[in-house]
Order: C-alpha cells, then structure tokens, then sequence
C-alpha cells in the first residue's frame, strides 16, 4: 500500500505541476479582485461501472431532450403554461427569461447544445441530478488535459485498465458546431479575454476543434450577417458562435449597453437566421434553480416518460405545501438563492444561529420565489490523497451532453470534491479540487 500511495502521490504532483506549466487555471474574482488559481488536481480517479454509465447516460439523453423541448416550447406555443404544468410567474420572472427571444427558432430546435448536467451519488446507490447548466457550462477541459499528462507520466496506467477514452470530446464539439452551421462560415469560440475565469479552456478548445478564437472587436455585423475581421481586419462569414459571454453582454443594441463583450446587432444575424449561437440566448429560463423543480414535470409532459435520473427532494415555498414544509424544517433543509450560482447563496439551515436562521426566515415569506428547499443529500465521499494520506471527501459530477443532430453524452467528466472535510461544497470557486472520471468500457 505505501508503494501505491507513492506513486499516486508522485503522479499527482507531476501532474499538477504540468497543469500550471500549461497555464491550466482557474480565475476567480474576490470582492472586485481577479486571482488566477490552479484547480489542484487529485490522482485518485473516480471509477463508473459501465451500468451505472449505461444507466446514467439513458437519463442524462432523456433530460436534455425535455429540457430543449421546454425551451423551445417557451418561446413559441407556451403549451406547458397553459395547460398548468409550469406556473406563468416561474417562467416570465426568472431572470433567464429573454423576452427578445420569443419567435427565434435555432436550427434542430436545438436549444443547449452543450449541457452540463451536475449530479451526486447518494449513499443508497441513487443518482440525483443537483444542477442544471444550460448557459455557458464549463469544466470539461480540465478532465481532458489532466488525462493527457497522465498518459505521458504514467503511460501503463490507461493500457492496464479499460477505460473509455476522453479525448473525443473535441470531435463531439466539432460534430456538433458542423451541424447547425448553415451557411458554411467558419466556426469561432467567442471569448471574452483572459479574465474570464475558464478563458483556458476557451483557448484549449479553440485549438482542439479548429474553431477561431475570436475576441471582442473581432466580430461585426453587416446586412444581419456576422463576419471576423481578427487582428489583420479579414472579413471572413461567421456561421457558428460557440458563446463563453453571457447572455446579458452578447449585443449591446439588445442588452446591456455598456457591455464592450459582445457584438452589436448580433441578435438581428440570430433572428434572421444567419447565425447559429452555441448556446442558444435565453436558456437561463431552463437552469433557473426554481425551473429545476418542474423537470421531472417536463420529461412526463413532453415525453410521456417518468424521469430517469431523479431530482434531489425539492420544496418550492411557492407552494402553500412545501412553504409550510419548509417553515417546519427550515432548520434541517438546505436552502437556495435561484439567482445566485457557483456555490454561493446555498445555506444548510442545521449550521446558521438562531437568529439567522429566523432572518431567512422572513426573507423567504417575503420573497417564496426566491428560494428552493432541498432534502441534504447524504452523498458519497470519494478518496482523496490529502498531502500523503488518503481521506474521504464529498464529490459531485459534472456529465456533458452535446446536442447537434443527435445527443451524445461525452464518456467522462468533470469530478470535483470538497478540500473542506465538513463541507458538502464541492465548486471550484469555492476552493474545491478534481479528478479524472473513469467511465468502464466493460463490466467488471
């Protein structure tokens, strides 16, 4: 055992070594301040039988396809809300609805092209979905390159074990971008520059896939058609924006008028049809925390099938029932702020003093849309190498889906774990690690 905690110890700090010679980072701003950080990188890898995989990837398709029939249904029939499944004020208030997105139609109805769907294990072997990411999800990057490094350090370790292959997720993105490219342009990954906190794994994919790593000014619109002009001021035809801005900044005629991120008259191109955006605008109304709810809903509505993948146990104080669920049991619940993300705005009611707790109290009487209410989810830890000792920690899983013609769920992950021994907060923002995500080809 000593000599296989050495070589997992020596594994990981080569590894790591070589994501921060790489540049693989992770920015994060702190009270106005920008810090690049390293996403420390655990060599204990997490291992899926291929059932469980099986099994997770039948659920993760049928998500994802009830997802981007609501969104498509949102902008256009609204059958959902007027047969009642979905309430109209969840929709029309959440901060994702675009109202400017009524009537657009992206090609396929494909609405997230690429989803990022966050999932934990719980200790009576049940998959629950905890997260939705439907805007502009991020992390596969980080999988790929440190699955790279390994195979150059440690060259035995992927010929001894049959493990699905990571490296097609570029393929999968290119496919897919290939797809609901109508007008033969180009494909670009539209960045915002270096201080976006994954602008590594914007770079990384550009190189990866082909695509043109385009950066603010580098886009322009003429006649509702988009065109690169880049350092050399080209005028190249765009017909794919693989999107890392959000919504908000994307074209300040629309949205923001500030933003200096986007594209002015971008979304006259996107209506007309002359543009496809990767992902679509608007999608913030599917991954709203209070939408998350009514998923299960979706999957029966659109598809007449009970859900696969379950959600967490999930009160909405909306509702008369689960407001006074969540009054009786504040104390034992944990609690979300829809409109916050990356970790924060979560609160477990058993860790905040009396008065706090009565704080939130009120602020969910006076604010019940505000907030969800889940069950704690007594997830499974997973090892982890803590200096040279293994330790157990919580764990979650980061599955990308990519949606073009077809919807393929990419056989690895994102794994991110909790540094924090008393912590169910596993975000990168928030301190936590990752580690490489072992999908079996075969059953053991």
């Amino acid at each position: 055992m000593a000599v296989k905690i050495k070589e997992l110890t020596d594994s990981r700090d080569t590894v790591n070594k070589m994501l921060e010679r790489f540049g693989v980072r992770f920015g994060v701003y702190k009270k106005g301040v920008f810090n690049e950080q390293l996403f420390p990188f655990d060599s204990v890898p997490r291992i899926i039988s291929k059932k469980d995989w099986d099994y997770l990837e039948r659920g993760l398709k049928q998500r994802v396809e009830a997802l981007n029939m609501f969104l498509w249904d949102i902008y256009h029939d609204k059958r959902i809300v007027k047969d009642g499944v979905v309430p109209e004020e969840f929709v029309y208030s959440s901060k994702g609805y675009m109202p400017v997105c009524e009537g657009i139609s992206p090609k396929g109805r494909v609405y997230s092209h690429i989803s990022g769907i966050d999932l934990v294990e719980g200790k009576d072997g049940q998959w629950y979905v905890l997260e939705d990411n439907l805007r502009i999800p991020s992390g596969a990057s980080y999988p790929m390159m440190a699955r790279r490094i390994t195979r150059k350090v440690s060259p035995n370790t992927f010929a001894t074990n049959d493990v699905a292959d990571n490296r097609d997720y570029a393929d999968l993105l290119r496919e897919m971008m290939d797809d609901m490219n109508d007008h033969r342009g180009i494909a670009v990954i539209l960045t915002p520059g270096r201080y976006n906190s994954a602008f590594f794994e914007h770079s990384y994919f550009a190189e990866k896939t082909g695509a043109t790593l385009a950066y603010p000014g580098d886009l322009f619109v003429e006649d509702d058609k988009v065109y690169y002009g880049g350092m050399y001021k080209e005028k190249i035809r765009v017909g794919c924006i693989y999107r890392r801005i959000s919504d908000e900044y994307m074209d300040p005629m629309t949205f923001e008028p500030s933003s200096l991120l986007g594209v002015p008259n971008i979304m006259q191109a996107y209506r007309a049809g002359n543009v496809a955006l990767i992902n679509a605008i608007g999608n913030g109304v599917a991954d709203d925390k209070g939408i998350y709810y009514f998923v299960p809903k979706m999957v029966k509505y659109y598809l007449g099938e009970d859900s696969i993948l379950q959600n967490a146990p999930t009160y909405l104080p909306y509702f008369k029932q689960d407001y006074d669920y969540v009054m009786e049991n504040l104390d034992k619940l944990v609690i979300k702020d829809v409109s916050e993300a990356g970790g924060y705005g979560v609160v477990f009611g058993s860790e905040l003093p009396k008065e706090k707790l009565e704080e939130l109290r009120q602020l969910i009487v006076k604010f019940p849309r505000r907030w969800i209410a889940q069950e704690v989810v007594d997830f499974k830890d997973l090892e982890i190498l803590e200096g040279e000792e293994l330790v157990w920690r919580k764990a979650d899983l980061r599955a990308f889906v990519v949606t073009g013609k077809e919807t393929k769920v990419w056989k690895s992950g994102l794994t991110r774990f909790s540094r924090n021994p008393d912590s169910f907060v596993v975000n990168s923002s928030q301190g936590g690690g990752f580690k490489d995500t072992w999908v079996m080809k075969v059953e053991n």
